[in-house]
């Protein structure tokens, strides 16, 4: 099913929406902050339910005559979607004009607003506005970000690992000369367990008032831990019920 466009532009949109053909659709990446990565749940999502949200397209300067004529200025998962359906076209908000600025603001608002892009994704992005010059207004946008920014997979499977690593060690360095385990009751784990969470509350609380003056990726190290921590207690509280 594909969806038809408005017939009308939304209020805030200096562009009105309509299908283009892909054809006349730039692969330039001026404006790509990260690399399409894998669109095959994108494209399903697409081929059941139809685009739901447009692309954002604006002429592509120094078009050659007769060859693709629109650039993508946000939206490229969505294009490379609708071109692995081997669609003709796709739903776009066409600007027919919008000056570099304004399209860097388009472009940036989603992954630095709305949903963030990773930290590693984030420091890359970073680095390329200010290697480049652009849009120097967004290199606090992009600090807080990264305090945002969702856990890598990959590191959130490393600080599990560690986490069984560390648990090991611990039954280990647990025994005695003679192989004989020291053993822990229930109770005095959870007793050990509650007040080492109630010392770290208290420090969250204190981070919590300070919590602006605190370096991006402090921030965004200790908001991966909470989330890890959230996780965690989901489990545990169906475990209790």
């Amino acid at each position: 099913m594909e969806l038809e466009p408005r017939t009308t532009a939304p209020a805030h949109a200096t562009g009105a929406v309509e299908f283009v053909a892909l054809a006349d659709v730039s692969g330039d990446a001026t404006f790509r902050l990260r690399d399409e990565g894998d669109v095959g749940p994108l494209a399903a999502s697409m081929g059941r339910i139809g685009q739901l949200v447009p692309v954002e397209l604006r002429p592509l300067p120094g078009a050659d005559p007769g060859g693709p004529r629109w650039q993508v200025v946000a939206g490229f998962r969505r294009v490379a979607a609708a071109r692995l359906l081997g669609r003709e076209r796709v739903l776009a908000r066409v600007h027919a004009t919008l000056e570099d600025d304004d399209a860097w603001s388009l472009a940036l608002a989603q992954a630095l607003v709305t949903e963030p892009l990773l930290a590693s994704e984030l420091a890359a992005l970073g680095d390329r506005l200010e290697a480049e010059k652009l849009a120097p207004w967004a290199g606090e946008l992009v600090g807080e970000a990264v305090a945002r920014s969702p856990v890598d997979p990959r590191l959130r499977e490393r600080f599990r690992e560690f986490l069984e690593r560390a648990a090991e060690a611990e039954g280990a360095a647990g025994k005695g000369e003679e192989g004989a385990a020291v053993e822990v009751t229930p109770e005095e784990l959870a007793e050990d367990l509650a007040q080492r969470m109630f010392e770290v509350n208290q420090d969250l609380a204190l981070a919590w008032t300070s919590w602006t003056e605190l370096p991006p990726e402090g921030r965004r190290m200790i908001v991966a831990q909470a989330r890890y921590v959230a996780e965690l207690l989901a489990l545990i509280d169906g475990e209790e019920r």
